[in-house]
């Protein structure tokens, strides 16, 4: 017999509700049901895999459900066939959902709409595994747990995690081996309504390792006027989601930043709330600061090939534990990211210029200058292992993370012909990234009035005079800059939204600019939801691919910002515009990322089935959009870089 093969659960159909570090996953009924990813979670563990309600047995049918705060979900079902006869419904369920800082707190009302009184059944069924988030993923999960019932409180325990469910209105509760029973004796005269609730209390003895907080005076994002109703509302629900992703640093509590996405990632990543931070840079700068400093706290100190920390290198996530999944085992800190440690630099350019006192913004940076310039050294020494002068990773071939851009998939670098690029890689977006962060750290050492300044401009220019002589091609598809050097020092062609990302970096000329801002809004990269990651018309494009022809949001947004900074107003529209349909389509709740079909075909915006949802830099590239389209100034779509080339 063969083995049995686990799948990822899917995502797209679930309701989340989250308050960071706890999310709830349901169907559109509102019912936990143990299949799949349905569940609250708190600190990577699945703390309730079942709650389920009827009413004399009947299932509630769903007719609507509401998630306007990110932290609370209205659930509206009726129970067809009871109560008084009839083709129209005539009992109603109402449940609400809410997430406090502690627990899940649910509250059910059902209703009597008939003439006639009704006596009824109302059961509740709840089961947990208490399974690792990781084991959820993997689709690999441990039986249910046998609980304990003491009056209305229901507890179960397993490796000092313990979780209370408290039950109100006085029910009668049995248990069994896998799972509680609930039930209510209900008389509801015509027109009445019965209620009752139920709290759901996570709690661990000896807690240990990364867990952060809700901060106890979270940044509060700012909201800016829009005349488009579409763009008001994808900023409004990425507003909302994002607060609901805001975490602080157990060792810092005043350094907030975003968890990178539901329900997964739960945790601080540097590339990722690097990017949510920067692109709502004009909603609040305090979050930015946050996030600098909860990974400069962790900036590398020494050389470990486990963890790939080096010195002055910028951390790719940080976690409680050892993150283990087919194929992949990372260390509770852990390295492998080619990108973070370049864009740690730019974040902290733009905060410096996006704040309105320069005086303030000096001051406020400042107790950051050695993080800074360890940053610098790492991107012109480790970051460029072999001396080529290009930053590179040769990623791992045993547990790690194999792609350490942010195309981390083990096929996202592909030739035009569908063959995976071979490593050690050197991807065009770093090559930008450190491009920018060494004419932003030069201004930033000028400002400090630290030495300096002038070996990192000549570093630059040196690295776009190397870049224009490797990176760019010419083929049936245009010229343009390849996605990388493979470890044979060979351009990987094929156009991929990868050039999208060297805009307003500074290391392309404004005629080269041009020629990557005009295969960007081709039909073949431009899906009309966004930009998709590859072009339709290479062989390794999957419209439902990772990393292969299917649009990211925050891949997106970076393109549209690069192209106002580089003068390209027009073409950005084109692609923020199909950006704001996207949204629509998704209940303006971007997901981490979707298919890449057509718009000009006629074709539906497709989900991505395994896409997080909310996901930190989706729900800001979509309030950064949004913004763009409203008018608001974004220090991304500034031309800083061309002026002091200039």
């Amino acid at each position: 017999m063969a083995d049995r093969v686990y799948l990822q659960p899917t995502l797209h159909e679930l309701v989340t509700v989250l308050r960071a570090p706890s999310v709830v996953l349901s169907g559109t009924d509102g019912q936990l049901r143990a299949e799949g990813a349905q569940g609250f979670y708190r600190d990577d563990r699945r703390v309730l895999s079942q709650l389920e309600i009827d009413v004399d047995g009947v299932v509630p049918t769903r007719v609507a459900h509401r998630t306007e705060e990110a932290e609370r979900a209205r659930f509206l079902g009726v129970l067809r066939g009871l109560g008084e006869p009839s083709a129209d419904p005539k009992l109603h369920l109402r449940r609400e959902r809410q997430l406090t800082d502690h627990a899940l707190v649910e509250r059910f009302e059902l209703t009597n709409s008939g003439a006639t009184a009704v006596t009824a059944t109302v059961g509740l069924t709840a089961a947990t595994d208490l399974a690792a988030v990781t084991a959820v993923k993997s689709g690999a999960v441990p039986p249910p747990l046998t609980p304990t019932v003491e009056d209305s409180l229901v507890r179960w325990e397993k490796d000092g995690c313990r979780v209370d469910l408290r039950l109100d209105g006085d029910p009668y509760v049995e248990s069994t081996v896998d799972y509680v029973l609930a039930t209510w004796e209900v008389r509801l005269e015509p027109g009445a309504s019965w209620r009752t609730g139920l709290t759901v209390t996570p709690a661990e003895e000896g807690a240990d390792g990364f867990l952060p907080r809700r901060p106890a005076n979270p940044p509060k994002l700012a909201r800016f006027p829009s005349a488009d109703i579409r763009a008001a509302r994808l900023a409004e629900r990425g507003l909302a989601d994002l607060d609901g992703l805001l975490l602080a640093d157990p060792q810092q509590p005043a350094a907030a930043f975003t968890a990178a996405g539901s329900p997964w990632f739960f945790t601080l990543f540097g590339r990722d709330s690097l990017w949510a931070a920067r692109l709502l840079l004009p909603n609040n700068t305090d979050l930015a600061l946050g996030t600098l400093w909860a990974l400069a706290a962790r900036q590398g100190r020494k050389n470990d090939p486990v963890t790939e920390e080096q010195p002055g290198k910028i951390l790719h996530e940080v976690r409680r534990g050892e993150l283990k999944l087919p194929g992949l085992t990372l260390p509770p800190l852990y390295y492998g990211s080619v990108d973070s440690t370049a864009l740690w630099v730019c974040l902290l350019h733009d905060l410096w210029r996006a704040e309105q006192d320069p005086g303030t913004s000096t001051a406020r940076i400042r107790p950051l200058l050695p993080h800074l310039v360890a940053a610098l050294e790492w991107i012109a020494g480790p970051g460029d292992p072999d001396g080529d002068g290009f930053c590179e990773y040769a990623g791992s071939d045993g547990a790690g993370l194999a792609n350490q851009g942010w195309k981390d998939s083990s096929d996202g670098v592909r030739w035009s012909d569908g063959r995976i690029a071979s490593r050690p890689l050197a991807l065009c977006e770093v090559q930008g990234y450190a491009h920018a962060a060494a004419l932003g750290g030069a201004e930033l050492l000028d400002a400090l009035g630290e030495p300096g300044a002038q070996r990192w401009r000549d570093w630059a220019a040196a690295l776009r005079e190397r870049f224009r002589a490797a990176f760019w091609v010419s083929d049936k598809f245009g010229s343009y800059p390849a996605i990388a050097l493979d470890g044979e020092k060979r351009a990987v062609c094929g156009p991929s939204s990868n050039m999208g990302h060297l805009l307003g970096t500074g290391i392309l000329s404004p005629a080269e600019a041009e020629l990557v801002a005009e295969i960007l809004v081709r039909k073949d990269m431009s899906s009309g939801y966004g930009l998709r990651t590859l072009s339709a018309d290479t062989a390794g494009y999957n419209p439902l691919s990772y990393h292969c022809g299917s649009v990211w949001p925050h891949d997106t947004a970076i393109a549209v910002f690069g192209l106002v900074a580089e003068g390209h107003e027009e073409r950005a529209r084109v692609l923020a515009e199909g950006l704001l349909a996207a949204g629509e389509a998704f209940e303006y709740r971007l997901p981490e990322l979707y298919g890449g079909d057509s718009a000009a075909d006629g074709d539906p915006v497709t989900a991505y089935p395994a896409a997080c949802r909310p996901q930190a830099w989706s729900a800001a590239a979509g309030v950064a959009v949004a913004g763009f389209l409203a008018g608001q100034p974004h220090p991304m779509a500034q031309p800083w870089a061309r002026a002091v080339l200039a």
